[in-house]
């Protein structure tokens, strides 16, 4: 009886995305260092803004602070979330360098993490609005509504990971790497977070028209106080892809500068 041939695992490059992609999602739970701060955070900023703000939003012109403040929070929670720290483990520990050395493809080295990213920064997003819900917040929407809220969340988070994964490819340093959220904040700030556009002035009212922030948070609560307002979405459906452009550019860039170099 002659036995059956030992074959190699089919390559391609569907397999070797899921491969990266399923060894990031196993990661995830070892590591809740990296996610409990993405949780405490935005709970954190929704309970004092709402705490301390409401008075001056009612006088802005805002008739459910509540709702107002909740994607705010979202935004906080999926900003930054990535496995860039994962990856400069993988690069100081010389677990990337032998993967160059296999005949897996590069592409899927990078997005097999982008989707564990996607199915994280989601994950994030749904205990905040579960917060939402408990004080009182409700979509216009429907269930509808809630699907495409997670998705855009989900796809601003992913878009802005790009940022620490070029850091992370270039560089190899994990403070590095820890400090790409600093980049945030011009967005995260001068922006529609506190007040509605009209009541901006100013300077700030100037860099928030030009901020994707705005205009993601614009469609964030239209699902939540407006309903449907095509328009208002496509403008954060704009502002993720003008910002994914940018980051996943970089990334790809530094990507192809890592696997040149070794």
């Amino acid at each position: 009886m002659t036995a059956s041939p030992v074959t190699a695992r089919r390559a391609g490059f569907a397999s070797d995305l899921t491969a990266v992609a399923s060894r990031a999602l196993r990661q995830i739970p070892r590591e809740p260092e990296a996610i409990i701060p993405a949780l405490i955070i935005p709970v954190f900023f929704f309970v004092v803004n709402v705490g301390s703000l409401s008075g001056v939003a009612e006088q802005g012109g805002v008739e459910d602070f509540l709702a107002f403040q909740l994607p705010v929070a979202i935004v906080f929670a999926v900003t930054g979330v990535s496995r860039a720290s994962a990856l400069v483990t993988d690069i100081t520990g010389g677990y990337f360098d032998r993967l160059l050395l296999t005949p897996m493809k590069r592409l899927p080295l990078l997005l097999g993490l982008m989707v564990a990213d996607f199915v994280l920064v989601v994950a994030l997003s749904i205990p905040v609005l579960i917060l939402g819900f408990a004080v009182g917040v409700r979509f216009e929407t429907g269930i509808a509504g809630i699907l495409v809220f997670l998705l855009l969340a989900g796809l601003w988070g992913l878009a802005f990971t790009g940022f620490p994964y070029a850091i992370a490819l270039k560089t190899g340093n994990p403070a590095a790497v820890n400090s790409s959220f600093l980049l945030f904040f011009p967005f995260a700030f001068l922006t529609t977070s506190f007040l509605p556009q009209e009541a901006l002035t100013g300077w700030l009212s100037a860099i928030a028209d030009y901020n994707p922030v705005t205009y993601l948070l614009a469609a964030l609560r239209s699902l939540l106080t407006e309903g449907w307002e095509p328009g208002t979405l496509l403008g954060g459906v704009g502002a993720i892809v003008i910002v994914g452009t940018v980051s996943f550019t970089l990334a790809l860039v530094a990507l192809r500068g890592r696997v040149s170099r070794n």
